[in-house]
């Protein structure tokens, strides 16, 4: 219709409008007369059919798994740094969701049908990916991957270090008996959380109590339930003076089991989480944790996909430090033991 108006065919009219190097061979005149009659037509272009011709959608998609266990603060605060750096490079963001890595594995090349220009996985969980699950014409970036993945570029923080910094920072404030609410041992994540903390008893010639590491998910409603059922089969036992969580989620979760059961936080005894989540620096007391830099991560993660020099071999992960965030929830064990009541 435009080109009609304009008094010129349909190629050229598409040219001009669609910015084509080709354009600079029209004349400044017929250029005029296409742009004035695309202006009484009201005419917009269609955006995805000049990313076809352009083959690139200034889109990047980002995969997680979503659960019903409760808002996920870590998947905010990576979405959070994928939006940031997206912006910056004027690129649009597409999120899927899974309910489970490994029953839906396939789905992640299904995304890669020309919607996206490449691919960031939250904390992946794939074991033995079949070939087609990662299309080579496709970049892709994990973060926190459980396992290596083949030709995925992965992003990692020091979680060990930052559990056993996290330790020892309870330690000095004068802490033995310390507890730790582990995440499940099928993630890798957990493990490295749970060595540190181990290892840092170790050197400090603390004893290890095994009774001390209670079993627990990653989720608020875990957390929770961890520390009551640990307090119900020991009621009028001696507390820890301290509890290291393996995630700010489930810290939370294990602050209101505490408030439950009338035990006050820092006074009676104190807690920790992983991760330097919103929920940290919001609940009350805030919440001493371990920061792992999520939103630089994810940004890191978007530059991979956009520039290909960045990118590293698949089998060694970008590791990053931690650091350990001391707020109100720790303070130095009480004078008296406190008792499961």
């Amino acid at each position: 219709m435009v080109g009609k108006l304009a008094g010129v065919s349909a190629m050229a009219a598409s040219t001009v409008l669609n910015g084509a190097r080709s354009s600079s061979r029209i004349s400044a005149k017929t250029r005029e007369r296409i742009l004035e009659a695309a202006a009484k037509l009201n005419y917009r272009p269609n955006a995805a059919a000049r990313a076809l011709l352009r083959q690139k959608m200034n889109t990047i998609g980002v995969a997680a798994v979503v659960d019903a266990g409760g808002i996920n603060y870590y998947f905010l605060e990576v979405l959070g740094g994928v939006l940031e750096a997206a912006s910056r490079f004027t690129q649009n963001v597409t999120v899927f969701t899974l309910h489970d890595w490994n029953r839906e594995a396939e789905k992640l090349g299904d995304f890669c049908d020309g919607r996206i220009d490449g691919l960031i996985l939250v904390a992946p969980v794939i074991i033995r990916p079949s070939p087609n699950v990662f299309p080579s014409y496709v970049p892709f970036v994990s973060l926190h991957s459980n396992a290596v993945l083949p030709g995925v570029n992965d992003i990692e923080s020091d979680e060990k270090q930052g559990s056993s910094a996290m330790v020892k920072a309870i330690i000095e404030r004068g802490h033995r008996r310390i507890m730790h609410l582990a995440g499940p041992p099928v993630f890798k994540g957990a493990r490295l959380r749970l060595e540190g903390y181990r290892e840092t008893l170790d050197e400090h010639a603390i004893p290890r109590d095994e009774s001390l590491v209670v079993p627990s998910g990653y989720t608020q409603k875990d957390g929770y339930e961890a520390i009551l059922r640990w307090m119900e089969e020991r009621r009028g036992t001696a507390l820890p003076t301290a509890i290291f969580c393996c995630n700010d989620a489930c810290a939370i979760g294990c602050l209101e089991g505490l408030a439950s059961s009338g035990i006050r936080v820092p006074s009676d005894v104190s807690v920790a989480g992983f991760d330097d989540t919103i929920a940290s620096r919001t609940c009350v007391p805030q919440l001493a944790t371990v920061k792992q830099p999520l939103v630089e991560m994810a940004g890191i993660a978007v530059e991979m996909l956009l520039h290909p020099e960045m990118r590293r071999n698949p089998e060694v992960a970008l590791l990053l430090p931690t650091r350990v965030i001391l707020r109100q929830s720790i303070a130095a064990p009480p004078t008296t033991p406190v008792r499961v009541p």
